[in-house]
């Protein structure tokens, strides 16, 4: 099982000199997936959805959209770790098409049991596809949901998919989630960085209004951010920072950075991997104080069946399309998720 880790309790728990009685252990996964187009079968007519129709290209039908269904959920109840059997409580995803295609897929005989939630709020994206979350009710208790618009004051035709903000109680601690899924670097990277920049922007003061709450809570932003850790957009407009020894309460952290340094990726493009799906936390997620969660460890899921086993593009994600062709797997990327611990 190829799952990797980032042990960061040692940094956070040291000893006091102290002896105390330890408190029962109690642990939850948080999540990010890019489900790769899940798109239902029908023609939406005000959205380029054509290929994913029996009559598109893609030729998608009814089987191949159940199969795209059971794919996707027998992945996510692997999102976990022995101390969280019944997968993420949060999980965040992007690359849907709708809200119903979220019910089909919480509905799967692999998840089911967990009675996920679906959150969606569509938005302009030219394609159709929207980013969406998926809550355990028993583990997290819904208090508001916001999206937020992307605008770009040099190009007036531009659409893309809103990001979204879900804010509520986790097992009774105030956590806020930004899930993003910035602009393609369709075009070239350096061409389409604006982009992404903007929407650095938009998600930095997303984050500031969120840290001027009088509850401030703790803050997990997550998304397929088109950029790597190192890139401008991540590192120096949002100012997710790789994780320092003594964590700032109100700073950003990518916790992610890390497997980054260490050459993991989450999807690979013309022989390079790239880690796109980050999970970025609020300092008071890492810090001795306020008590409560605090992240333990970060893997990104990497098991043998989410890979291609064969041909030239041996090794990379297993994916449900190649162009046209009909693959039968499960996404270009790799999911990632993080386990706290309180």
């Amino acid at each position: 099982m190829k799952k990797y880790l980032i042990s960061i309790l040692l940094l956070l728990f040291l000893s006091t000199g102290k002896t105390v009685a330890q408190k029962p252990k109690e642990y939850v996964s948080i999540a990010f997936y890019n489900l790769e187009n899940l798109f239902d079968t029908l023609d939406t007519p005000d959205k380029r959805d054509e290929e994913y129709t029996a009559e598109g290209r893609k030729k998608w039908d009814t089987k191949k959209y159940q199969r795209k269904l059971q794919n996707m959920a027998a992945v996510i109840a692997q999102l976990g770790t022995e101390n969280t059997p019944n997968g993420p409580a949060v999980l965040g995803v992007c690359e849907v098409e709708n809200k119903e295609v979220l019910t089909d897929l919480v509905q799967q005989s692999a998840i089911v049991q967990e009675n996920y939630r679906p959150i969606l709020i569509e938005g302009p994206d030219a394609r159709g596809i929207d980013v969406g979350l998926l809550f355990q009710p028993t583990a997290f208790e819904v208090q508001n949901t916001t999206s937020y618009r992307l605008t770009l004051p040099f190009d007036s035709t531009f659409r893309t998919r809103d990001q979204l903000v879900v804010s509520g109680k986790l097992h009774g601690e105030l956590f806020h989630f930004v899930v993003n899924h910035w602009p393609s670097r369709y075009g070239g990277e350096e061409k389409s960085r604006p982009a992404r920049v903007a929407a650095a922007q938009l998600t930095h003061s997303i984050v500031d209004s969120l840290m001027t709450l009088k509850d401030k809570g703790r803050i997990v932003v997550m998304g397929d951010f088109n950029d790597d850790p190192d890139d401008i957009s991540i590192e120096t407009i949002l100012n997710a920072q790789p994780i320092p020894k003594r964590p700032k309460r109100k700073a950003l952290y990518n916790t992610t950075r890390q497997l980054f340094e260490q050459g993991k990726g989450t999807l690979a493009y013309r022989g390079e991997w790239n880690l796109f799906d980050q999970l970025i936390v609020s300092g008071n997620l890492l810090t001795r104080r306020p008590k409560g969660y605090k992240v333990e460890e970060v893997i990104i899921l990497d098991e043998p069946f989410l890979r291609q086993q064969e041909g030239d593009y041996k090794g990379y994600p297993n994916r449900t399309h190649a162009g046209s062709l009909y693959l039968g797997g499960y996404s270009d990327h790799f999911p990632v998720f993080m386990i706290l611990k309180r």
